[in-house]
């Protein structure tokens, strides 16, 4: 009977009701999520296939110089993990590799299993910090040991596929204007709980596909502290890693501020553990979506205003974040609004609810198997027994995933709350709030 009632009330609209019901899809979600995500079949692909032998000369060139690469982990109690990936990089392909764990002062046994580690050539130089000092002190930590031409930047609760290094180098080596390379980031946790499963999904689409698109574009904005390359000269000469949150989409404004290219490689596969419940998860949008006002809208408002060195790209790169993350996160609270003020909408609000829902549905369907195809060879079982929970997706990321981003904006706009935020240490808050605000 609603079925019946739904379609009867859809077809008594006529398009000016389609339009005032349904603009929000129509206009922007159905624009920016699945035209462009089309631009992978039609144009990454083609492209892919016509530059396999400038990959192939690439890849000589990479073994034929052989340069040490520096894998630098910063991590804090993530020492249940870390022989995992020690084991992955004895994997690799590329065999002229160094690892440097900075162990940020855990209090569980990951000195213990990194001391082991290290005594049995596993680990090539482990370095303890008593006092926490926080992700990106770390990172600078290793950076100061590495001597590498290139630093790949790695999550401790991560572990790497067996070409992964290889290919996150081959870029570098297809353009010499690349500063940073930022490899796929896949959930290796999707069998735990719903949560993982949900955002497996979601990285399906927003990290393998979404980033392959902004790459293409020339628009990438982030290249991930979970699996990224960087050439060691562009870092130094950066001065590294700035403390704070948000250090992930700041370093790669930077160096898209030195004119250099930033690129995504979605066949260079990382694996990462993810939040395992919902509220966890939501802690961790939290700290992003707020990090990610903070240094777009205040410490790199600058590529949205003219300069001498602005760049048309770069300001695309951040305007479209912008637009999207969050004045079409307000959007939507302007549309529910909307629905509630008209009376027509406000009587059949259970219809134009249940089509928006088939709606996002669709959307997540089609997503999900471009993603696929962008997967290739490296799609896996895993990957497909998520199919079952593509249902539950327009309720993950058009309700939950944006009344947090929603709160996350609220609090970093009116609080600041990033600046004071208890994931990082009391001294790197310290540091933060003295930033020109």
């Amino acid at each position: 009977m609603f079925l019946d009632n739904t379609l009867l009330f859809l077809y008594g609209l006529d398009v000016g009701d389609i339009l005032r019901y349904f603009w929000a899809f129509i206009f922007f979600d159905f624009i920016r999520y699945l035209l462009l995500d089309l631009l992978v079949v039609f144009v990454y692909f083609p492209k892919r296939f016509f530059s396999r032998h400038k990959r192939r000369l690439a890849r000589l060139a990479l073994y034929h110089e052989r340069p040490l690469v520096s894998v630098i982990v910063p991590g804090k109690n993530e020492g249940r993990h870390i022989p995992r990936l020690a084991s992955s990089l004895e994997l690799q392909n590329y065999k002229n590799i160094e690892l440097i764990i900075v162990d940020d002062g855990s209090d569980d046994n990951t000195e213990i299993i990194c001391r082991q580690l290290e005594s049995a050539g596993s680990i090539d130089k482990f370095i303890r910090n008593d006092i926490r000092g926080g992700k990106g002190s770390a990172a600078n930590t290793a950076l100061n040991y590495a001597n590498g031409k290139y630093i790949v930047h790695i999550d401790a609760d991560s572990h790497l596929d067996d070409n992964s290094i290889e290919t996150i180098l081959l870029p570098f080596y297809m353009d010499a204007r690349v500063g940073a390379v930022g490899g796929d980031v896949r959930v290796a946790n999707t069998e735990s709980t719903l949560a993982p499963k949900l955002q497996a999904i979601e990285y399906m689409k927003s990290i393998s596909t979404g980033r392959t698109i902004s790459s293409l574009l020339g628009l990438l904005r982030i290249i991930s502290g979970a699996h990224g390359a960087f050439r060691k000269d562009v870092l130094d000469r950066l001065g590294g890693w700035d403390v704070g949150p948000g250090l992930d989409g700041d370093i790669t404004l930077k160096i898209r501020k030195l004119g250099l290219r930033v690129v995504h490689e979605p066949h260079a596969i990382c694996y990462t553990h993810v939040p395992v419940t919902f509220s966890r998860l939501a802690k961790q949008r939290f700290r992003w979506d707020r990090s990610m006002v903070r240094f777009r809208m205040r410490k790199h408002l600058d590529i949205l205003l003219p300069s001498k060195s602005f760049s048309f790209k770069n300001f695309l790169s951040s305007f479209d974040n912008l637009l999207f993350n969050v004045l079409l996160n307000l959007k939507w609270w302007v549309y529910v609004i909307q629905l509630m003020i008209i009376p027509a909408a406000r009587e059949n609000i259970e219809y134009i609810i249940f089509i928006n829902y088939i709606l996002y549905f669709t959307v997540n369907i089609i997503e999900y198997f471009i993603a696929c195809l962008v997967y290739e060879k490296t799609l896996m079982k895993t990957d497909l027994l998520l199919i079952p929970f593509l249902p539950l997706m327009p309720i993950y990321t058009g309700v939950f995933i944006r009344i947090v981003r929603s709160y996350a904006y609220i609090m970093e706009f009116i609080n600041k709350s990033s600046y004071s935020d208890p994931w990082n240490p009391w001294k790197v808050s310290k540091i933060s709030k003295q930033e020109k605000l």
